[in-house]
């Protein structure tokens, strides 16, 4: 399988690429007052509006530092009121220079609960270090995915 492997501080992460839709560059955004301080923003991406997670702001409490290799990470996001059970989301991330192939029976479990960051999945060792595998149908509380896809957008 093939993984985004990306960083968060000085703690690598994996995508499953297959959730991939795009990597793009940082792009402007369009702020959305009230939203909880990780929402980015949203921008139009093909004539249509992608809410935008900012991952160290959910992560780490800091927003994503402005370099070269942060990227803008498009996803297909879990969502039942979606025309087709997805739709698409986007995430900022750190480092997102590199990919991976791994089997996925080499996550196993970290042994560690976190409740509050329900995204966090298992993780791999490799030479480096540990990598987790980020759960992307997991990111967004219920009350958020309300915020950014209310039922009006996809009926």
């Amino acid at each position: 399988m093939l993984f985004l492997i990306f960083q968060l501080d000085d703690d690598r992460y994996a995508l499953d690429a297959a959730e991939v839709v795009e990597i793009l560059p940082l792009v402007p955004l369009k702020a959305l007052p009230g939203a909880p301080p990780w929402v980015a923003g949203v921008f139009n991406y093909h004539g249509q509006p992608v809410p935008v997670i900012d991952l160290p702001a959910l992560a780490l409490g800091r927003p994503a530092r402005r370099r070269l290799s942060t990227r803008t990470v498009l996803l297909r996001y879990p969502l039942a009121s979606a025309q087709d059970g997805t739709c698409v989301l986007a995430i900022i991330v750190e480092q997102a220079t590199r990919t991976m192939r791994r089997d996925p029976a080499d996550f196993t479990s970290s042994g560690v609960a976190t409740p509050h960051a329900r995204y966090l999945g298992l993780v791999a060792a490799d030479p480096a270090g540990l990598i987790q595998w980020i759960n992307v149908q997991d990111l967004l509380p219920d009350g958020v995915k309300g915020l950014l896809f209310s039922s009006e957008a996809h009926a």
